[in-house]
């Protein structure tokens, strides 16, 4: 009986340390697991050097008593991600902004120029191309960022501070970060993988090896890393991506309502027929949600079948789609009825409704 007894023991403890893989936990990486991902990734991120000019008033006056104007040229630099093997790269529109020259520095340190296809400043995205003779490429896998879970375990990757490229391991800390008044469109994943100044436009990967999402941001009150990293989720990038690549612009859809999003206090305040979802506090005269249907008081829950839990939730949804789109929309009357209407969305003029 002992001899049994310590057996089990034993075998407890081998368990508790690992070693069976059947006692592995989902989603905890194992041995050499972190350094596969970053050799098969790393190489897929470049860094981004924009070069602009920039005129400058001289304090010395000339004999005409005109001021001397001066040229200098003003550098910064951030990173991108190799998506096409044709020198396709997605990067942060901030990151290409002004620029009259765009060199990019690939994985074995050679320079290449490079030109703008298409940028979104709302979104904070801009897709460049190579130019020139394009080397063999690797590029990353675009993955489904709306499979990420709290607590799952992201590398980022990219040029932090411009002392080179480097990897920085985190997990996901939240998702939908959103009303942070960074962009106009946020859905930011937030991380605690480290994130500084120059990984802008950098990738965030999971264990997988796919990109989920592009780092735009940090929070912090001393500028560097404070373990608040925001990155753009892919379920966002790629259909902007998609849409500069073959427009060279983005189409929004527009609904012309502006909403907040619904809580119980407010539902007990204005007497919502819904404590949750998008609560519609104006409705555009004239626009697509007045034609069909729509008024103050509404709280949609769902667009097209998926649930809408924020007023930041539908303004973002509605404008990936395709104005000309006809879309249903489950809603709550005040009366707390339930009622399903179908819009045909228009583009979204420059406002602020949506």
């Amino acid at each position: 009986m002992a001899n049994l007894a310590t057996h089990i023991l034993v075998a407890a403890v081998v368990g508790l340390v690992g070693g069976g893989v059947a006692h592995a936990t989902p989603g905890i990486p194992v041995d050499g697991s972190i350094a596969d991902v970053t050799e098969r990734t790393i190489d897929s991120v470049v860094n981004i050097s924009n070069t602009r000019v920039v005129r400058a008033e001289l304090t010395d006056e000339d004999d005409d008593g005109q001021a001397d104007r001066a040229q200098r040229k003003a550098m910064s630099k951030g990173s991108g991600v190799i998506v096409t093997s044709t020198g396709r790269i997605l990067t942060n529109a901030h990151v290409v902004d002004g620029a009259d020259e765009l060199i990019v520095t690939l994985s074995d340190g050679s320079e290449m120029p490079a030109k703008v296809i298409g940028k979104d400043a709302q979104a904070d995205l801009a897709v460049i191309q190579l130019k020139g003779v394009v080397p063999a490429l690797k590029p990353l896998v675009i993955g489904d960022s709306n499979k990420l879970r709290l607590g799952d375990i992201v590398l980022a990757i990219g040029d932090g501070l411009g002392v080179g490229k480097a990897v920085t391991m985190g997990i996901v800390s939240a998702k939908g970060r959103g009303g942070m008044g960074i962009e106009d469109y946020e859905d930011f994943i937030q991380t605690d993988a480290a994130i500084n100044p120059g990984n802008s436009g950098g990738a965030l990967i999971n264990m997988r090896g796919e990109l989920v999402g592009i780092n735009t941001a940090i929070l912090s009150k001393s500028g560097g890393n404070q373990g608040i990293g925001l990155a753009i989720p892919t379920s966002m990038a790629k259909p902007i991506m998609d849409m500069l690549v073959r427009d060279g612009r983005v189409s929004r859809g527009y609904l012309g309502i502006g909403t907040t999003t619904a809580t119980p206090a407010l539902a007990k305040q204005y007497k919502l027929g819904a404590s949750r979802g998008a609560l519609i506090d104006g409705v555009e005269p004239s626009g697509p949600a007045q034609r069909g249907g729509l008024q103050p008081g509404d709280v949609v829950i769902a667009l097209d079948g998926a649930e809408i839990r924020t007023g930041d939730g539908l303004r973002n949804a509605i404008a990936m789609i395709r104005p000309g789109t006809t879309v249903s929309l489950a809603v709550v009357r005040q009366d707390a009825s339930k009622k399903q209407f179908a819009i045909k969305l228009a583009e979204r003029p420059t406002t602020n409704r949506h």
